[in-house]
Parts: C-alpha cells; structure tokens; sequence
C-alpha cells in the first residue's frame, strides 16, 4: 500500500534537437496542468506527481504511468487533463481513449526504442563524439545569454498582452530584424509563446519580468547581465591572479548599485526568516548590521523583538535605498543608517550582536582578521558574532556554488574568496571569540557563530 492513492510518473525527458522526446512534444506544459488540476480539485495530498525521464515511447509522448494500476498513457495534451483526473482519479476510471491496453505491444516498443538509443550511445562513444550533456553544458552560455539580453531590454515588458516583432522593436529601441530573431529565440526557449506572427508572455517570464508584476525580478536580475562582463574575463583573471575589471562601489555607476541592493534584497528577504530562527534574539537588544545593504536582516531581526535596536553601517550610495525599505517597514525608529567604511572604521561598542552578511567572500584573508577584531572590540562580553556566508568542505572542491562563487569574487575583487569553516574559526580565535560553531541551512550559504570571551 504506497502513500498517495496515485503515484502518477510523468515523462519530462530533454533530449537533443530532432530526437523525440517528450519534452519536445510539451510535456511540460501537460506538467502544469496536471498539477494546477489536482490542486484545483482538492487532490493535492491524494495525489503524487514526479517528472522522470525517459519512459520509452518517445514518438508518442508526452507519455505518462499512473500507478498503482499501472495505467500507461499516451499522447496527452494539456486539454486532456481534466478529464483523466476527473475519471481516473476521483472516479476511478480510464481514459480508455488515450491508454496503452496491449501490454506486450507496449514492452516491445519500449525495448525497440531502448536499442535504438543504446546503438546511437555506442556509435557516438566509437567516433569519439562529445557526449550531449558535455555539448549543452557548453553551449549553455547561449541561452543565459538570450534572456539576460531581453532583461535588459525590458522586453517582456514591452510584449505585454501581446505585440508583434515591430511593436516590440519600437517599444524597447532596438532593431526590427534583430528583435524578431531575439523573439523566435525566446519562444524556442519557452519564455514566450508565439500565434500568427503576435508574441505572448508566458506565465513564467509575466510573472518574474514584467515591470509592475507582484514578483518582478528585472532589477535584481540586471545584477547578473553585469556579472556577464566580469566573468567575460576569466581567462584572464586566471592568468593575473586577481580581477582585471574591478571597480569598488563608489566607481560603479548608479544602475549597478540599484541592480545589486535588488538582487542581495531579494535573496536577503527569503533567507531572513531562517537566519533569525537559526541565531535567535534571546539576550539581544542591540544589533549592528555591517555592510547591512538594503536593510533585509536588520529588518527582519528587529521585526523580531520589539525591543531590539539596529545599527546598519554601509556605504553613502546604498544608504538612500536601505532606508526606503526600512521605512516602508514602519521601523525607521530602531533602525539607524550610519554610512561608513568596513574595511576602516571602528564600529563602536556594546553590541549584543554583530551580523556580518555576504562580506567576507569580498575580502580576502588578512582584510578578514582585521574585520573580525574589531566586531570583537565592538561586542559586548558574551555578545555575538554571526557571519553568514559561502562555507566551503576542507578540500575546498564542495559545495558546487561556494567554489563557483569564490571564481565570481576573483573576477570581481582584488583578493576575496570563499572560505572553510577552519579558516573561520582560525580567524574568530585570533581576534579572542571563543565557542565558534558552523550552523548549516537550507541553500548555497550557512553561518558561523562565534561568543566574546
């Protein structure tokens, strides 16, 4: 007897252009409905649904197995959906129009097609061919490419409800023939739809990339168009040891900043909540926030506890956007801006905590000490430090996104990087913190913790 009264198996296989697949055939728009269904109809803990790979029947998907039955059905389309649930599910009756009923017939399909692609495999790995995860991880940069240029653009904007390639030439400025081409790229892709020459938003690109929508992401997203013409430069940077295009904050040009706060705002925001309930507010009535940028944890910390006082210390350009978000808190009263330099400035004393968010990965070894000792000399006895951050396995090649991110800081830093947990605590224990401890969390960073002795 299995968990959900229907274990549905649903066949999302990619496979490389000109093959059949599923995917090619829109099993994932069959996906979304059959999940929007279910959940509409009350069957969301009845009903279990698990993309998975490749079921055998690719020149008739998308192709889907409904268990404890075992139910294989075929050439399903997104109107079809409604009524599987609706008889098999709640009514307990097959589709009879779209199910697979010759069992034998269907094994042998399934093993003609395994043949057929075990044989392919085998003449690829003969011929010495690039196997096609290894020709798509490669090429991958292409698409990335395709929808960060539309972000900059504004192009979903400028689609709206719905716009041919002139009117969304003329919307964003850009060239007719070459829009059109970007256009045709962005359907492919599956970030647009496409009906007699009239370009559509998806649901997808509507709700993240739309100005105005509830959850638009293009100004944080912008951040990353920007981190494009850094990593351009890699090669190079492995070459010099260190960024050949650095720019500090205060030589970055306004669009650079907003783009950056938004994107730390938007990461800041989801993790807040887990943070605070990892470290805690027991005993703390005043904070500093260092290098506190758009204000999220300050935020977030003193929404916590009532009688909890922040000091957010960060740069004059991030300034004006920290306090619009904390006063669109309604929290301007316990939360206090100080501009300043954290690289320098002494940071004061008698703080309960001192939360060091996203900075060290910008510094590199000796700047962190530095750092470190004085949120020490501004803590009070038995106060805290938290430092939230990539934290790297000892053999520095775990997890994936910390040493991804420590190449991010090369091309963008003078000497910053990601770090262990052993370095941590080497420099925690230099500055005089004792008990360091490594909290992990859900996500590519965790914290570490440490108490003044």
């Amino acid at each position: 007897m299995g968990p959900f009264r229907y274990h549905v198996f649903i066949c999302d296989h990619q496979k490389p252009e000109g093959v059949p697949c599923c995917a090619m055939r829109g099993s994932a728009k069959v996906i979304e409905a059959l999940r929007k269904e279910v959940g509409k109809r009350g069957l969301s803990n009845d009903v279990q649904i698990t993309p998975c790979a490749s079921l055998g029947l690719c020149d008739r998907g998308p192709n889907m197995v409904v268990y404890p039955e075992g139910v294989w059905y075929s050439n399903v389309e997104p109107q079809d959906v409604p009524e599987i649930v609706g008889n098999h599910f709640q009514a307990g009756r097959v589709v009879e129009r779209l199910a697979n009923k010759d069992a034998a017939a269907l094994k042998a399909e399934i093993l003609i097609n395994r043949d057929k692609v075990l044989a392919t495999q085998r003449a690829q790995e003969a011929a010495g061919v690039l196997p096609d995860d290894l020709t798509r991880a490669l090429r991958g940069f292409q698409e990335s490419r395709v929808l960060l240029t539309a972000i900059e653009l504004d192009l979903f904007t400028a689609v709206g409800s719905g716009a041919s390639a002139d009117e969304v030439a003329s919307r964003t400025g850009s060239h007719p023939r070459a829009t059109e081409m970007l256009l045709n790229a962005l359907v492919a892709m599956g970030w647009l739809t496409k009906q007699a020459g009239v370009f559509g938003n998806s649901s997808f690109s509507s709700r993240y990339f739309v100005a105005g929508s509830v959850d638009d992401w293009r100004l944080a997203t912008l951040h990353l168009a920007h981190l494009w013409r850094t990593w351009s430069a890699l090669t190079d940077c492995i070459r010099a040891g260190t960024s050949v295009l650095r720019q500090g904050m205060a030589e970055r040009d306004k669009e650079w900043t907003r783009a950056f706060i938004a994107a730390m705002h938007r990461n800041a925001r989801a993790r807040a909540p887990l943070v605070v309930g990892a470290v805690g507010t027991e005993g703390v009535t005043r904070m500093l926030d260092v290098g506190g940028g758009s204000g999220a944890y300050s935020i977030a910390f003193a929404s916590a506890k009532q009688n909890l006082e922040v000091d957010l210390l960060d740069l004059a350009e991030v300034i004006p956007i920290a306090q619009g978000h904390i006063e669109n808190a309604g929290l301007a009263g316990r939360i206090r801006i100080r501009q300043g330099d954290l690289c320098a400035d002494k940071f004061g004393e008698g703080y309960d905590l001192v939360f060091v968010s996203a900075i060290c990965h910008m510094l590199g070894a000796e700047e962190n000490k530095d750092l470190l000792k004085r949120c020490f000399e501004a803590l009070a006895p038995k106060g805290r430090v938290v430092i939230q951050d990539f934290i790297l396995d000892p053999d520095r090649t775990a997890p994936k996104s910390a040493t991804l991110f420590a190449l991010n800081m090369l091309v963008g830093t003078r000497a910053g990087s990601t770090y262990t947990e052993a370095e941590y605590a080497a420099w925690l224990r230099e500055a005089g913190f004792q008990e360091v401890r490594h909290v992990r969390l859900p996500g590519p960073s965790g914290l570490i913790i440490a108490t003044h002795g």
